[in-house]
């Protein structure tokens, strides 16, 4: 159901409650008393007033409305807007209905002029009062005199306009209301397609940085020792084909992305020799939860990368385990004599931009680069 729908049922609502309240009122009138009857005319009369209120709320939501709302033309309106009250004022005032006398109720002229009382002095009964004045009469609660013409605006035009303009607030209020409400839709949906192209580019580029190490750790093995360069072929082609199938997924398997960083090491290892020390802990039974692609290999590729040394002994350590439906990530690696310019280049880049666009603050990144030993702590929530 679109907006401005949702918006017309709202209205339809209100109005339909406003004209069935004088309906349900009589009803219940009729009901509590036994004389009472049910008469349409005090119905019809009513709702003569609140056809006019409802033409003036027509002419508002449609035409006046979204001039302020959706085009932000507040002279124009606020312009029109006084016009309208005020004609609306002068019409309530000049239509003011004369009050119907109650029957029963004959006129007493002699209420209206008392006669003086006379002096408490003149009656022969009360000695005691003799020589004190009798009570002055008392002033009229209306200072108006009895043939003077009605107000120009009476208490029943006040209330009027102003019930009128808080109605032409309520219909602004919630047509604001409605429109942030489509306002706030359309911006997830932008920012959950930016979400979506964002991570693309990023795969995209991890894709060939990663192939792009492992090619070059196959050419320099192929002079080497043919016999490993075809087995890292093989270990390659697991890897490809785990890369084109699941590594442009918004998530995979736990397992399937352990087994992965398992061929990785894999096939790292037969690079090197026994200077090498790579240790790998995985944890020996996997729970059913997702994972992000590729996002665990970026920190070991990265330690392959800098943190060997061919004069002395290196080491590699990567642990991974998983405890209260939390993934926890460990890499060490040493630090090779000469510095390279582009440690934490594009791969430690790419995953942190992910890791941000994807957990937001659910997720720990501690990086610490010491100056013999580069280690990363990773944690962060799994997906069922």
């Amino acid at each position: 159901m679109n907006i401005s729908r949702q918006e017309n049922i709202t209205y339809l609502a209100l109005w339909g409650l406003l004209f069935a309240a004088p309906v349900l009122s009589l009803y219940v009138r009729t009901v509590n008393d036994a004389h009472a009857v049910f008469n349409w005319a005090e119905v019809f009369v009513v709702w003569r007033h609140y056809a006019i209120y409802l033409v003036l709320f027509l002419i508002h939501n449609f035409l006046l409305a979204p001039l302020l709302v959706n085009h932000h033309k507040r002279v124009t309106y606020f312009s029109i807007v006084a016009v309208i009250v005020t004609a609306f004022t002068v019409y309530q005032c000049n239509s003011r209905p004369e009050m119907p006398k109650r029957p029963g109720r004959p006129e007493r002229p002699e209420m209206l002029e008392r006669p003086e009382r006379p002096e408490m002095s003149d009656r022969p009964d009360r000695p005691d009062l003799k020589n004190k004045p009798g009570r002055p009469p008392r002033p009229r609660a209306d200072h108006r005199p009895a043939d003077a013409p009605p107000p120009i605006i009476g208490e029943r035009d006040i209330l009027a306009v102003v019930l009128l303009i808080l109605m032409f607030g309520a219909n602004l209020g919630i047509k604001g209301y409605y429109r942030s409400r489509n306002d706030r839709k359309r911006l997830a949906e932008l920012e959950r397609e930016n979400l979506e192209q964002q991570l693309e580019y990023l795969r995209y580029q991890i894709n060939p940085h990663f192939f792009m190490n492992t090619l070059n750790n196959i050419h320099a093995l192929v002079d080497i020792d043919p016999e490993q360069a075809k087995e890292n072929i093989v270990e390659l082609s697991k890897l490809m084909r785990y890369v084109l199938y699941e590594g442009d997924k918004q998530s995979v398997p736990l397992s399937r992305e352990l087994d992965f960083i398992q061929h990785y090491v894999t096939l790292m290892q037969l690079r090197y020799t026994d200077k090498v020390k790579i240790s790998l802990a995985l944890p020996q039974e996997v729970p059913d939860s997702q994972l992000p692609p590729l996002i665990l290999v970026t920190f070991i590729e990265n330690a392959f990368k800098h943190g060997i040394s061919y004069q002395r002994d290196s080491f590699i350590e990567a642990k991974v385990a998983v405890e209260d439906d939390k993934l926890h990530f460990v890499c060490r690696n040493s630090k090779s004599e000469k510095p390279n310019e582009e440690r934490g280049g594009v791969g430690l880049t790419n995953v942190r931009k992910r890791l941000d666009l994807l957990y937001a603050n659910d997720y720990t990144l501690h990086i610490n680069d010491a100056p013999a030993i580069y280690s990363v702590e990773l944690q962060l929530p799994l997906k069922l």
